[in-house]
């Protein structure tokens, strides 16, 4: 009887073993297990086998448990020695995930794609779901990082039903991240999938105006999608705004210098802010109250702010003066919500800081985007001397190498007397006269030859006044360089309408506010009919007043949503993680005595 039993069990075994043998599982190999072994003992064990598939199997077991420990040198020089090509599909795709992270552990997201490119990928969806978020998770992150935003947000939304708990909220936070990133003309929301859904609701949010309309916009999409993830959970981030949107604004304060070196700058500011006040009123809006406050005449930080809060203030605008920002950043916190109109100098201020200013540098990245979009690679750099001179260029060198650019000269403009010398030296005029100079010596007479310029330079990034500028395109053109690109900062531009400076800059492209390039504006029109001086160069400074007051309802908004942005006279604003608000320029070109608008750089 218990010989019976034994053989009727060996049989039942052996049909067991038959059908793993023939079923998927076993045609896509078994997969590493978490292993009670340390990383030497697994590679003694592979060693000592004399079976080459198991010893393959504890080799990809101790390489990932190095990479889980954190030690990822060791965990690739492990996974070198694993012949990945003789490994079953299953074993492959674990061998390619893991190489996958070892990349992203080195950046290298093009690296980690190779390595998921691999065929077995093909078989990844007959797996158990463990491998399958494990290999759509890094995935998604080399697509994200490789810029490829929206195959990552697909690979996140594949994964997202196999999760649970914290994983599933991080990966539902991450998708919203990558889909709210988005161009609004990326967003098709015409797919009635789950990323069909995930846009749809972008796209409310996004062309909505007010915190109250993107608050109406997102009630009436869930409506719509009630069995949608986004819908069921709604994204962190727009739940700060439904808060948002219940905390009216009922009074400012406007914190400006009245008196002193800053007095004009102030005057500015405080009637592009008002102008923009009068005309939400206008609209029919229920514009919050203005208080004001006068910056030069302050005495102590502290003092401003506990007679503020005792006047009801919810939002402080200003101050302007820079030590009054630093001072303001330097703090642990502010007792009222802060806009200053200027920059400090550290990276990171208070929670209730939030800072707002026509930064040069923003124009210099602004630069370095608009030349990297017209395909160009290789830069010339010429900037005044001086500490201004040294942020621009730090700034436009950062971004430009950053992404790949490569600068080939730099000249830093003082005298003018000057000029014709370095735009020389810069463009190797002076090698090539001596090369004309040593031929004519050689043949013994008068040889024909026009200097060449050096050819590596694609285009020369300027930052300089009018004056400059009127300058160094003409020497440009008179030392063999006038059919080089030349792209500038807004500092070029006077907005005189003078034709004759406008001539002597002709072919320059430059950056500059919406206020100055768009003239038929209503409320330009309005401001400059008042304040004629908006039109010239101060109009930069009225755009600013605009924005300031734009912006003041909606910085929990640019917080809540980092790639959300509002389109401003200053530019197309944004806010950094640190809270700073950058601006986005459309463009112009001098052609023949005239501003030329130009398309605006793709996003």
């Amino acid at each position: 009887m218990i010989a019976c039993l034994r053989l009727f069990t060996a049989l039942c075994l052996a049909a067991l073993l038959a059908a793993c043998a023939s079923s998927p599982s076993s045609s896509l190999g078994e997969l590493p297990r978490t292993p009670d072994a340390s990383i030497e003992q697994l590679l003694a064990q592979a060693a000592q086998s004399k079976d080459p598939e198991k010893a393959s199997l504890l080799r990809l077991s101790a390489a990932d448990l190095a990479y889980r420990q954190g030690n990822a040198g060791q965990s690739a020089q492990i996974l070198q020695q694993v012949p990945v090509e003789t490994l079953k599909p299953g074993q492959q795709v674990f061998a390619s995930t893991l190489a996958a992270e070892l990349a992203m552990v080195r950046n290298q997201p093009k690296a980690a794609l190779t390595a998921l490119s691999h065929p077995s990928l093909q078989r990844l969806s007959e797996l158990p779901a463990e491998q399958q978020v494990r290999t759509g998770t890094v995935h998604a992150r080399a697509l994200e990082a490789d810029g490829q935003t929206l195959a990552a947000a697909r690979e996140r939304i594949f994964i997202a039903p196999m999760l649970e708990g914290e994983a599933a909220s991080k990966n539902h936070e991450a998708i919203w991240t990558l889909i709210a990133s988005l161009p609004t003309d990326q967003l098709q929301p015409s797919a009635t999938d789950d990323l069909g859904g995930w846009m749809g609701l972008a796209l409310a949010v996004k062309t909505a105006g007010t915190l109250e309309q993107q608050q109406a916009a997102i009630d009436n999409w869930r409506a719509q999608n009630p069995k949608h993830p986004a819908a069921i959970q709604l994204p962190l981030p727009l739940t700060k705004l439904k808060e948002l949107a219940s905390q009216s604004l009922s009074k400012i304060a406007l914190l400006l210098p009245q008196d002193g070196p800053l007095a004009s700058v102030g005057k500015a500011l405080r009637e592009g802010f008002m102008a923009a006040h009068y005309q939400a009123q206008q609209a029919g809006q229920k514009p919050p109250a203005i208080e004001f406050y006068d910056s030069s005449k302050l005495t102590s930080v502290d003092e401003f702010y506990r007679k503020a809060q005792a006047d009801g203030v919810q939002l402080v605008v200003g101050p302007l003066e820079k030590p009054l920002v630093k001072q303001l950043s330097a703090r642990p916190q502010l007792p009222i919500t802060t806009l200053a109109l200027n920059y400090s100098e550290g990276e990171q201020g208070p929670a209730q800081l939030f800072q707002f200013g026509l930064a040069a540098e923003d124009e210099a990245r602004e630069v370095s985007r608009r030349a990297r979009a017209d395909g160009l690679h290789r830069a010339a750099i010429m900037v005044p001397k001086g500490e201004w001179g040294d942020r621009v260029l730090r700034a436009f060198s950062q971004d430009w190498q950053a992404n790949g650019g490569s600068i080939v000269a730099t000249e830093r403009v003082d005298q003018p007397v000057q000029l014709a010398q370095q735009i020389a030296d810069m463009f190797q005029l002076r090698q090539s006269e001596g090369r004309a100079k040593s031929l004519q010596s050689t043949v013994g007479g008068q040889v024909a030859a026009q200097p060449s310029r050096r050819q590596d330079i694609e285009f020369i990034f300027l930052a300089a006044t009018p004056q400059q500028a009127q300058q160094i395109k003409p020497t440009l053109n008179f030392q063999y360089a006038g059919d080089v690109p030349v792209y500038a900062t807004s500092h070029v531009f006077s907005a005189s309408g003078d034709v004759n400076q406008y001539n002597d800059m002709n072919g320059i492209r430059f950056c500059e506010t919406p206020w100055l390039l768009e003239a038929n504006d209503p409320l330009r029109k309005q401001v400059t009919a008042q304040w004629p001086q908006a039109a010239g160069s101060l109009g930069r400074l009225y755009a600013m007043g605009v924005d300031a007051y734009r912006l003041a309802p909606r910085l929990g908004q640019l917080k809540a949503l980092p790639e959300s942005r509002i389109e401003g006279q200053s530019g197309s604003l944004g806010m950094t993680a640190n809270q700073r608000v950058v601006r986005q320029l459309p463009w112009a070109q001098f052609v023949s005595g005239q501003v030329q608008r130009l398309p605006d750089t793709p996003r």
